[in-house]
């Protein structure tokens, strides 16, 4: 059975301000704002080249518990040059660390930033995706074991 992470819900206390945050500081691009049930507001917003979106969400119980804005910390984004990255998103207003290479191997340069909740994001250079894009990778994978 296949299954793919596609869409994260991310706690935040305002949507429209993080709304407004991830469009126009991180570049996530807006895939759907609106009310989905009665007084459920969705905005999922995905970033650049992902497979996978971030939902905010207002009015939603959420059946396994409903997490806190500013708890989530550990998300991750890749980026194939982390210079390039770190230029755009300080000139969007993006309070990002510095990259920080850790070892010399492809994957060991990290950047980091919050959300006005506090929920703490990486960026990690994973420059070989610029010739291997995951998706690619992945469906070379699937057909190999099938």
């Amino acid at each position: 059975m296949d299954m793919s992470l596609e869409v994260v819900l991310l706690p935040v206390s305002d949507v429209d301000r993080a709304k407004e945050f991830y469009r126009d500081k991180v570049g996530f691009h807006v895939d759907l704002d609106g009310e989905v049930m009665p007084g459920v507001r969705i905005v999922q917003l995905t970033p650049p080249g992902s497979g996978c979106s971030i939902a905010l969400v207002d009015g939603l119980e959420v059946p396994t518990g409903t997490p806190q804005p500013g708890t989530y910390h550990g998300m991750q984004l890749c980026v194939t040059d982390a210079k390039a990255a770190y230029e755009e998103l300080t000139a969007r207003g993006l309070d990002v660390s510095e990259p920080q290479q850790f070892a010399p191997q492809d994957g060991a340069t990290f950047m980091y930033f919050q959300d006005p909740d506090g929920n703490g994001w990486a960026i990690q250079e994973y420059r070989r995706r610029a010739t291997e894009p995951l998706h690619k990778v992945l469906a070379d994978l699937a057909g190999r074991q099938q």
